[in-house]
């Protein structure tokens, strides 16, 4: 090998270094050092990426974003031309011929099968544009500039509704056009796209003008009427050429909310319906199409009554609005999808059950009603509803005398107090929240209270309350029982405030009432019952006591399908423990007295253990009973309403009695209806679990004044306050003034009892105590009770927590025993 130096090429692999070069410090090779490196031909230099290290690796290149936007983009333009190319609008849908639908009794056999399609189609023209402006306010402000879709308004409702805010819908005229007569009501995917594309393609095919006078001729506006020209003629008797403004927005408003809008049938949510008919008005303002003075003057329209079909006579369609409302309320199937028809619905209600409740209204009040000579019977109507307390089912419902007269249910409609049947909800919340009276006494059945007329409530810092009690009566010092056996408002007044009246209408509310029930307020006057509930919310309510204190959702649906389609999933019945079992039957022992002895005892005629409460609501505008036995629990209520105007009525006079009050037909009705319900089943008595001290004395005491009493021999002891005896005298006198006398009626020691103390028509007679116990002959009368001749007193018994006197030669004063077995 020579010594002498090689030439060099370019892949071998050294090169003389330049001065002051040292280890490291060679020409830089890569992108721009101009080197070549090796392995390159031509001299060329290839440029190398710098690999992505670290966390930079998590992160996708600008090319990586960029390239996959462009094929998203792509596959969107592909997606909407595919389904632009392959969505056909197809002809009309069901809508245009719309099937039946069918309700059936629990038994199988039918109720009643929806009428025929109510729709009569006019031209754009024949509408008033009036009418047109309402309607494009309320649903579509934009329709004549924007395009068929609104993207933006369908993300924002789809948004709204996954967060909770409420199903909202994000659709155009076009699309709710496009759904009502091409398509359906179902809310699926697949409907969704149809809708999306047929709009698109619709808008490009037809004017904006066809697509307005299609929706209107094909939307459902309530009561049977698809389409303005039937819904103006449904709700005002007019031609839609004719609807005025303000007619215009109410049929607008509808579109909405058809049945709950409709402020006949549903006069509780006529707060809401005009909410919604003044946006609609709002709206045509904004879109200047009604300037603000003609605004300003218009008058909310009340629609008329409406008539149901004839298919619907009787109580057929009080059951098939309620069964409808059911179903819509509890977003089971939503009232559009409903409206299409095809579905086969089996009701809880029994036909022997519906039918006792018909008779029984009709031997009770209506076949004795003379409308030629009182003109106040013409304003009589009934409402009444029976429940299972044990699984919640609606078993009977009598909504009026006929649906095809009168429209409005009245065991659904929300707008008569419930009266004094309020008032157990009361003592259950007293009972459940271990409350106590102002002085520091645990409230029991057998607790104290001052029952004079219009005495203030105490402890109450919203400002002075002094109900008056039925009739101006003043009773004295009574006991919660003996106030709810007479229904005397100052107790339960005080009793509220006791208990704390946002406690009570939290009870309320978890025994079954709506929380929004028009009226519920937490005020010591919720006692009287001012609450505007249904009969049905009652029988809920009711019911959950029946039932120990449980509570589950009534219903009213046990199947429903659909052309032999799976059947619609219904929700499963939930019950739960919303007061304590000794709540709920503490009450029920408190209500059986009621029975027994005080307002309610024409219940007695159901032949059945039984526990109820009367109530009437001012003016005798209406008149409840409100009871229940172990297996059913019902309310009726007896209402006065202005046949012409809707108005509320007083029942002075109705029937030729001077009164109308809860003890009265309502509970006649009740009772004639629960024993024809119940025969043949066997009668059970109420199983109770009481409070502690909440047990009824087995011998009465002074106190009470519908039971028989003697005088002549002194009880021997003292008041009994809230169970809790005060000492007592020897001699078998009392001190001061004794338990539940009532007014006038004063004792002293070893003194005279003057003025009796009977009440409720009672006579009374006065008598003289000389210490030692020898009386005179004596007594008190009260109420049908007797008199009875005393002797001397001989010491006393004690019994149940109070001392009573026995006669000489007579044995211990003995309570008779009228209780149901």
């Amino acid at each position: 090998m020579s010594d002498e130096p090689q030439p060099q090429h370019g892949n071998q692999g050294w090169a003389p270094r330049e001065p002051g070069q040292g280890p490291g410090q060679g020409p830089r090779q890569g992108p721009g050092s101009g080197q070549v490196p090796p392995g390159v031909p031509g001299g060329k230099q290839k440029k190398q990426r710098r690999r992505r290290t670290g966390w930079r690796r998590i992160f996708p290149t600008w090319r990586m974003v960029l390239g996959t936007f462009i094929t998203v983009v792509l596959l969107v333009i592909g997606f909407f031309a595919l389904g632009y190319y392959l969505v056909k609008i197809p002809p009309a849908n069901a809508a245009a011929t719309k099937q039946s639908n069918v309700y059936l009794y629990a038994d199988g056999s039918q109720l009643a099968r929806d009428g025929e399609v109510n729709r009569e189609n006019v031209t754009l023209a024949q509408i008033s544009k009036d009418a047109q402006h309402a309607v494009l306010a309320a649903e579509d402000r934009d329709f004549y500039t924007e395009s068929a879709v609104d993207p933006k308004a369908m993300i924002r409702a789809a948004w709204n509704t996954a967060t909770g805010k409420g199903r909202q819908s994000g659709s155009t005229i076009t699309q709710q056009y496009v759904k009502n007569y091409y398509l359906g009501q179902e809310q699926t995917v697949t409907r969704k796209v149809k809708e999306f594309f047929i709009s698109i393609k619709l808008d490009r095919e037809k004017s904006k003008d066809d697509i307005l006078e299609g929706y209107l001729n094909t939307s459902y506006f309530g009561r049977n009427a698809y389409g303005v020209q039937a819904a103006a003629q449904a709700y005002y008797g007019v031609d839609a050429t004719d609807l005025t403004v303000g007619q215009g927005a109410y049929l607008a408003a509808l579109l909405n909310a058809p049945s709950e809008y409709d402020v006949i049938a549903h006069p509780e949510n006529k707060s809401a319906a005009v909410a919604r008919w003044n946006y609609v008005l709002d709206g045509m303002v904004k879109k200047k199409w009604l300037s603000a003075s003609d605004r300003a003057a218009v008058k909310f329209p009340s629609p008329k009554e409406a008539k149901g079909s004839a298919g619907m006579s009787g109580q057929r369609g009080y059951l098939v609005q309620a069964v409808r409302d059911y179903l819509t309320s509890n977003k089971i199937i939503d009232e559009d999808t409903l409206a299409t028809g095809g579905y086969r619905i089996t009701t809880t209600i029994q036909k022997p059950k519906q039918d006792a409740f018909i008779e029984a209204v009709d031997d009770q009040v209506m076949d004795n009603l003379d409308k030629k000579n009182r003109k106040v019977d013409t304003y009589v109507r009934a409402g009444g509803v029976a429940i299972d307390p044990a699984t919640g089912k609606v078993v009977a419902m009598y909504g009026g005398i006929d649906y095809t007269q009168q429209y409005v249910n009245n065991a659904t409609r929300r707008d008569y107090q419930v009266g004094s049947t309020f008032k157990p909800f009361v003592l259950a919340s007293a009972v459940q929240n271990d409350s106590q009276t102002q002085d520091g006494r645990t409230i029991t059945p057998n607790t104290v209270y001052d029952g004079t007329d219009k005495r203030p409530v105490e402890g109450w810092d919203g400002g002075s309350y002094a109900p008056e009690n039925e009739d101006g009566v003043s009773y004295g010092d009574i006991t919660v029982r003996t106030a709810t056996d007479k229904s005397v408002n100052s107790v339960y007044a005080q009793l509220a405030v006791d208990v704390g009246p946002a406690k009570v209408k939290q009870t309320a509310i978890g025994l079954g009432l709506p929380s929004g029930t028009p009226d519920l307020t937490a005020t010591p006057s919720i006692a009287l019952g001012p609450a505007t509930a249904s009969v049905l919310d009652m029988a809920e309510a009711y019911a959950t006591l029946a039932n120990h204190g449980k509570h589950g959702t009534y219903t009213l649906v046990e199947k429903i399908s659909n052309d032999g389609a799976a059947d619609v999933k219904l929700p499963k019945q939930k019950t739960r423990q919303v007061i304590s079992r000794e709540a709920a039957d503490t009450t029920t022992s408190v209500l059986q007295s009621v029975v027994d002895g005080g307002t309610g005892t024409a219940a007695q005629a159901a032949d059945r253990p039984a526990a109820g409460k009367t109530g009437t609501a001012e003016e005798d505008q209406a008149a409840w009973f409100a009871g229940y036995t172990p297996d059913l629990a019902t309310v009726v209520a007896v209402m006065g309403q202005d046949p012409d105007t809707g108005a509320h009525k007083s029942l002075y006079g109705a029937l030729g009695e001077t009164r109308i009050n809860g003890g009265g037909y309502p509970a006649q009705i009740w009772a004639q209806f629960t024993k024809s319900a119940l025969d043949g089943t066997e009668a059970s008595d109420f199983d109770l679990r009481l409070q502690p001290g909440a047990e009824e004395p087995d011998f009465p005491t002074d106190e009470s004044a519908d039971e028989p009493s003697a005088t002549g021999g002194q009880v021997n002891g003292g008041a009994t306050t809230g169970g809790t005896e005060t000492p007592a005298q020897t001699g078998g006198q009392t001190q001061g003034r004794t338990q539940g006398q009532t007014d006038g009626g004063t004792t002293t020691t070893g003194g005279t009892t003057t003025d009796g103390g009977a009440t409720d028509g009672g006579t009374a007679t006065t008598g003289s105590t000389t210490d030692g116990g020898t009386t005179t002959t004596g007594g008190g009368t009260t109420d049908g009770g007797t008199t009875t001749e005393g002797g001397t007193a001989d010491g006393g018994t004690d019994i149940g927590g109070t001392d009573i006197g026995t006669i000489a030669g007579a044995g211990p004063l003995t309570r008779p025993d009228t209780r149901k077995p």
